[in-house]
């Protein structure tokens, strides 16, 4: 322990067999009493040499500590006088009486000043983890099925970059991305998903909330109406709110995104987002003519087309249907596609396909937000693609996901019988469960029976959360990505125990 000249109580405590080494412990100690206000400004501190040896350790940590607090501003050294707390920081004495927060004395709220945040992040919802979200349970939504990647080929690609690891992959990058990478991607969008775009208007990015929120950037200014699929994913809602957007829920049927009822709300909207080929969470495919409809009223008005093709891989009773942007002649679509659902979610990699005469655009906001992609995924992800073990994935898939699917359809038809509609499961890793009217009260009924669900180990996505308006319907998303088909059976038998009950 040491003390303080003029006989302070000892403020400083060391321990060698801590983790941390001794300047650290120096530094942390003096940083903290000072923020804490058992330190004010003026005060003298020990010299070095004296806390040296008052803690029984070399003078070097100490002088490293030092050192780093006469840097930050914590400390201040006077010539032929020695080191004080430096005498620009406020006076905080009274702070530790008035007020604390979990044991560590802070300002007063009253005599902070006011705590404002910025409207964009008062328009969102708090954040609050649904009790729903179980990892490795029934019917998780947006799941792959993660036990059948094939972990040794791309730990096999990971260590061979990292053998061969470049000094340049260690500078900043392009903000458009990994020019292997944006290649591969490019190629395979116009051979598996028709869109119409060259290698240089392909940009990578985190997945498809960070291309929903560049876009909004470039695209968007506060106030300006949107349509939304109504129901829809609620992170774009969010992410569509953080921008100040005024959102227009419009409704879905059949067909897809009723584009009539969407000029009825606001002809002159500023944009729309969009699933076409596999609207979440209905799971509807949006039909030609709906396209053709949305794409002449895109064109007339000067309207962007944000098109999320999300999980469009995977069709079980026809081949994939081609994307929007492939119809569109104009440039009006942004294209949005995420590798999260055909590899796994924490590889965070997807991509944007804009508009030639926009590259510019998003480039400079990209730039302005996280200046480029990481490296490392980006490298091993080319060489998965370009070796074929992408394609190969997405087949062995495709198949997998069939049979699961398969098995969740055939086993709500024989347990649960009529009390749920099936929706949406000709595509994709999910599929919609609408709870039929008359079974008692209305309302939030799909989101009393996730929370129950969920202490039984099911994965319920209640459906009601979804709609933006008033009018809701009910019923459960079901996500079949992670579950393997011979458990699906029994997860449906304890479904439809909790509708009986």
């Amino acid at each position: 322990m040491a003390a303080l000249v003029g006989g302070i109580s000892p403020i400083i405590a060391v321990d060698r067999k801590a983790a941390a080494p001794l300047y650290a412990q120096i530094y942390a100690a003096y940083r903290a009493r000072i923020l804490a206000g058992e330190l004010r400004a003026g005060q003298q501190i020990p010299s070095t040499r004296e806390l040296a040896a008052e803690l029984g350790i070399s003078r070097i940590p100490v002088l490293d500590a030092y050192a780093q607090l006469l840097a930050e501003g914590y400390f201040e050294s006077r010539v032929g006088s020695g080191t004080f707390v430096s005498s620009s920081l406020p006076d905080r004495r009274d702070a530790r009486d008035d007020y604390k927060y979990k044991g560590r004395a802070v300002l007063p709220p009253a005599q902070s000043g006011p705590r404002k945040v910025a409207a964009r992040a008062k328009a969102i919802p708090r954040y609050e983890r649904p009790p729903w979200i179980l990892h490795r349970s029934a019917f998780n939504l947006s799941q792959p099925a993660l036990e059948a990647f094939p972990f040794r080929v791309w730990s096999n690609l990971v260590a061979r970059y990292a053998r061969e690891l470049q000094v340049g992959a260690l500078y900043y990058g392009n903000p458009m991305g990994l020019d292997e990478l944006r290649e591969a991607v490019a190629g395979y969008l116009r051979t598996a998903r028709g869109v119409h775009c060259d290698t240089e208007q392909i940009m990578i990015v985190s997945g498809s909330q960070q291309a929903i929120d560049l876009s909004a950037r470039v695209l968007l200014d506060p106030g300006e109406a949107v349509w939304l699929e109504e129901p829809g994913y609620w992170l774009i809602q969010n992410t569509l709110k953080a921008a100040q957007c005024r959102l227009l829920p419009v409704p879905v049927d059949e067909e897809g995104l009723d584009v009539a009822a969407g000029i009825r709300l606001s002809r002159k909207a500023r944009a729309v987002y969009v699933a076409p080929s596999h609207e979440y969470p209905l799971g509807v495919t949006m039909g030609a003519s709906r396209r053709l409809q949305l794409l002449a009223w895109a064109q007339s008005c000067g309207a962007w087309i944000i098109e999320d093709d999300y999980d469009s891989e995977y069709r079980y009773e026809s081949m994939p249907v081609s994307s929007l942007q492939g119809l569109d002649r104009e440039s009006r679509v942004i294209y949005i596609g995420t590798f999260s659902k055909v590899l796994f979610p924490s590889l965070r990699l997807g991509y944007i396909a804009i508009p030639p005469d926009l590259v510019n655009r998003f480039t400079t906001v990209r730039n302005a937000t996280d200046i480029c992609p990481s490296h490392l995924n980006q490298a091993v992800l080319a060489d998965f693609i370009r070796e074929g073990h992408f394609a190969r994935h997405l087949r062995r898939m495709r198949r997998l996901y069939g049979e699961r699917r398969s098995a969740l359809v055939q086993s709500i038809r024989a347990e649960i019988g009529d009390a749920l509609e099936i929706v949406g499961a000709e595509a994709g890793m999910h599929l919609c469960a609408i709870m039929r009217k008359g079974r008692g009260k209305s309302g939030r009924r799909d989101v009393e029976l996730a929370v129950k669900a969920a202490r039984e180990k099911l994965s319920l996505w209640p459906l009601s959360p979804c709609y933006l308006g008033r009018r809701k319907r009910e019923g459960f998303i079901l996500g079949f990505g992670n579950t393997p088909a011979e458990e699906i059976a029994s997860a449906v038998r304890r479904l439809g125990a909790l509708l009986r009950a």
